[in-house]
């Protein structure tokens, strides 16, 4: 008996020592996406849109020492270039490539659709548990806009609510030929100005534009940059091929003259950025999405003046609101520590500044408390502010007022609201033909909008192939939610 119980005892201690690693093994896991103290800490993969910047490793290295000593995380950040997101992002998402944290917008990797295939992660318990912080901070209308099914998948920035497009000038031009914007509003009305450009600065392009470049028009697109809109002044709330409404055809007639012209660059459809440009001043006139103030942040960034002028009223939609998100991969091995990260980026000055600005004394200087000015370094960790969290943390630049902020909320308050805002149309029944719309978008779109190819000889071979793709298909599936979603929201 006694040989019995020896060989019972030596089982169970050798159970209970299997036990005690897998505990131990499950308590280091959890301990290192919630930052126990001792543990290694998380390293953080961040993908965002922008110009790749010289200084960004230099930039996260001390960005890595703050999150590391507040919620044990270190933070990669890959930044891939405007024109090539989508396409990277969507190569990466479906290789499994490692990462955490991804930027997502209406626009840029579409939020919505990638939602719905199962790319982000949804928040809802994560927000609950490790984000009571920042849905304190972010305007409500940000969160409860970019749910997708009732559910969140990102965290919106909190910043301008409403989308305004504006005629951008690099005014050393505008002052130098004494060039009167007052009269400025319509694409027609821009061509005395950029034909004086043209006949006098031949090493300026006159109208700066990428390949994602789009005419306005007063219309809300479906899905942004695919030709399914509504007309803002909408009673019947029809879906319509933007490519057959008198507005856009107008549009891309005065783009095609532009671009015949001169105005436009040459390679205006196939150029991913135009940062060489902004960095160079060689430039007259672009079209910008605007915020309360937006003249002193561009001159500040380019490091010479730039004003503007509205081309559009400020209208809230669906884009606006969805206009810059960090989702979490669905992917991601850290959700908890991403989500962490999130919530101190978009609460805590110090962070929010760092990832915005770069180094203090060496990208920046505070001239005090709440103000501070570019240093010549910062040309190299130039970053689109929009995309990296809540804006309403980041210091002021030197020529900014006191009140910035507030007027901010006055903007975003007087916002008037889209038809369609809050509408998400669920593609997943005409997924083939989508995929297929788009194909021919990416065929065909960008030359047209651009005004590289002739709408006169081009338009309605462009819009048979959309429709031989399923267009129409797609837009009755999209009208017939739409419908029900207007049914359902009186």
């Amino acid at each position: 008996m006694s040989k019995v119980r020896k060989h019972l005892s030596l089982v169970l201690s050798l159970l209970m020592a299997v036990t005690l690693v897998l505990s131990a093994c499950g308590s280091s896991k959890e301990a290192s996406d919630s930052g126990g103290a001792g543990d290694d800490p998380v390293q953080l993969i961040w993908y965002t849109i922008g110009t790749p910047q010289k200084d960004v490793n230099k930039v996260m290295e001390e960005v890595s020492k703050y999150t590391k000593e507040k919620i044990n995380a270190n933070v990669t950040m890959k930044m891939v270039d405007w024109g090539d997101y989508t396409q990277k992002m969507q190569v990466n998402v479906a290789s499994g490539e490692p990462m955490d944290i991804i930027f997502t917008s209406a626009g840029g990797f579409d939020y919505v659709q990638n939602a719905r295939k199962g790319a982000f992660l949804e928040l809802d318990d994560l927000l609950a548990k490790y984000g009571q912080d920042l849905t304190k901070t972010i305007d409500p209308a940000f969160l409860n806009g970019s749910k997708v099914d009732g559910h969140n998948y990102g965290i919106p920035a909190n910043k301008e609510l409403p989308q305004q497009e504006v005629w951008r000038f690099n005014k050393t031009l505008l002052d130098q030929y004494k060039l009167d914007t007052s009269g400025i509003r319509t694409l027609d009305s821009l061509e005395p100005l950029l034909k004086t450009i043209q006949e006098n600065e031949p090493s300026v392009t006159p109208f700066a534009m990428d390949k994602n470049y789009v005419p306005y028009v007063p219309y809300d697109y479906v899905i942004q940059n695919l030709p399914m809109a509504v007309k803002l002044d909408t009673t019947d709330y029809k879906i319509v091929n933007i490519l057959e409404t008198p507005e856009m055809k107008e549009a891309l007639t005065t783009m095609h003259k532009y671009y015949k012209e001169g105005y436009v660059s040459a390679e205006a459809a196939t150029t991913g950025s135009t940062n060489d440009l902004t960095t160079s001043g060689n430039w007259f006139l672009d079209r910008a999405q605007t915020q309360p103030l937006a003249d002193n942040l561009w001159s500040a960034s380019y490091g010479y003046p730039v004003v503007s002028t509205p081309a559009s009223d400020a209208i809230i939609t669906n884009t606006s609101v969805q206009g810059s998100i960090m989702a979490i991969s669905a992917n991601s091995e850290y959700s908890e520590k991403a989500m962490e990260f999130l919530n101190l980026l978009n609460t805590d000055p110090v962070l929010r500044n760092m990832v915005d600005s770069g180094i203090e004394g060496t990208h920046y200087k505070k001239v005090e408390d709440t103000h501070m000015e570019n240093l010549p370094e910062s040309k190299n960790y130039d970053m689109p502010s929009y995309s990296l969290g809540n804006n309403m943390l980041l210091y002021l630049n030197s020529n900014d007022p006191d009140d910035k902020w507030d007027e901010f909320k006055k903007f975003n308050a007087e916002g008037v609201d889209s038809p369609i805002l809050s509408f998400n149309f669920d593609a997943s029944k005409v997924s083939a033909e989508l995929t297929a719309v788009q194909n021919v978008k990416e065929q065909y779109w960008a030359a047209l909008m651009t005004g590289t190819i002739d709408p006169a000889t081009n338009l309605d071979q462009v819009i048979e192939k959309f429709n031989q793709a399923g267009l129409e298909k797609v837009m009755a599936e999209a009208q017939s939610q739409l419908d029900a979603w207007r049914a359902e929201n009186k």
